[in-house]
């Protein structure tokens, strides 16, 4: 851990997600507030979850440029992007004609932004480290980037009870600009390269990216990682549903100060969980994975059927721990068995179909919350995480998976 914290690159990258991490949450809160404030209808807050989710969806669409861009100018080049963009919200308020159309509008061109910026970070970690070192890293990672979720969502909550949603958006375009000079700061001459035989020319025609794309689809689905789709597709579409109704069912139970008490212990419980993730990879991750679901799963459930502004946040929050632990311990997974070189476009495959169903289970959700009661909603989400506790458990060749240390490539069927 020492180590680590003695990589310049190391921290620097690590500072520029921390700071970018407190931009989003105070962003992400901020804007489905004011959404839920300004229509007054759950239907515009699953719309709204809708806009910024389906970005996710298309990553894989992302994943070839990632690998080929250069990392530290596209880490710049999107925080700048985003923190000029965020303007244009408090600007159209000052200028009286702020709308929701205009806020459903930015919080998609954002989201797209950011489906550059994260797997590039995620590219960039295993170059400053040793193969050895990346559980570790993604754990610190994971860390920071739940321990600002931890604080900023809850400060969020409070910051727009007394200064209002507008203010908060002004706060992020600084934090955005903070990042990019954390990022400039990175000295790529010093990281580890390819092989020649692999390096990948900058230069990227139609032709390279189809087939960069198709390399990346013929990755996930000739290997075990194809599995995973299963259970996380029907676990995203209940957790989207849940992203729309969040705001009202917060709201019912308590107000914005208790929406972002949720999300707090959301960010809370995967904190410790990442905490975990280290010590989880010394275990069978077959077995782990399905009691920390099952175990997540059980507690959301009991968090919707209570209802309570006190329970539901803690019930919530240990849910997410052994949710945050078993994502952590994913990461690390990822990172030491698939080649740094297809690393990028194979992460957004798989990101994007995975997540494929949340936005839709986020528009679905805001629909449905205006006729059922979002209590139903949120509970039924708990269910959804279940599903993927019964996958990995019923399915033998993820049932069986050894430690992280005795995995390769060949483990997941990766050729």
């Amino acid at each position: 851990m020492i180590e680590l914290l003695k990589n310049r690159n190391f921290m620097f990258l690590l500072s520029g997600r921390l700071v970018t991490n407190i931009g989003d949450s105070l962003y992400y809160i901020a804007a489905m507030w004011l959404v839920h404030d300004i229509g007054q209808s759950a239907f515009y807050t699953g719309l709204a979850g809708f806009l910024i989710l389906s970005p996710k969806a298309l990553q894989f669409l992302a994943g070839p440029l990632v690998d080929r861009w250069r990392i530290k100018t596209t880490l710049i080049v999107t925080q700048i992007v985003q923190s000029l963009l965020i303007l244009l919200i408090p600007l159209a308020y000052l200028l009286d004609f702020l709308s929701i159309t205009l806020i459903l509008s930015v919080m998609p061109l954002l989201a797209c932004i950011e489906e550059f910026a994260y797997p590039t970070q995620t590219k960039a970690l295993p170059l400053f480290l040793k193969e050895k070192e990346l559980l570790q890293g993604n754990s610190l990672f994971a860390f920071a980037y739940q321990g600002v979720d931890l604080v900023f969502n809850s400060l969020a909550g409070l910051a727009i009870a007394f200064f209002g949603a507008i203010t908060m958006f002004f706060v992020d375009s600084v934090t955005f600009a903070l990042a990019a000079m954390f990022f400039s700061f990175l000295n790529m001459d010093f990281v580890k390269t390819p092989a020649p035989k692999t390096q990948h020319s900058l230069k990227l025609t139609f032709i390279d990216y189809i087939d960069d794309l198709k390399e990346g689809f013929s990755v996930v689905f000739t290997s075990l990682l194809w599995v995973f789709l299963i259970g996380s597709s029907v676990a995203n579409f209940a957790i989207g549903m849940t992203v729309a109704v969040l705001p009202v069912f917060a709201d019912q139970i308590g107000g914005v100060q208790t929406y972002g008490i949720l999300l707090a212990a959301m960010s809370a419980g995967s904190l410790l969980g990442a905490l975990l993730g280290s010590t989880l990879g010394k275990l069978r991750v077959g077995i782990v994975t399905s009691v920390c679901f099952l175990i997540g799963s059980i507690c959301w459930v009991f968090a919707g059927w209570l209802s309570s502004p006190f329970a539901t946040p803690i019930l919530f929050g240990i849910a997410w721990i052994p949710i945050g632990a078993v994502n952590v311990l994913f990461a690390g997974v990822t990172q030491t068995i698939i080649p740094n070189q297809i690393l990028g476009r194979v992460n957004s495959v798989a990101y994007s179909l995975g997540i494929a169903a949340m936005p839709i289970g986020s528009l679905l959700g805001g629909y449905v919350a205006t006729i059922v009661d979002p209590h139903f909603i949120f509970m039924f989400a708990g269910l959804g995480i279940s599903l993927i506790a019964c996958v990995w458990f019923f399915h033998p060749d993820l049932r069986q998976l050894p430690q992280v240390e005795q995995m390769t490539a060949s483990t997941f069927k990766i050729s």
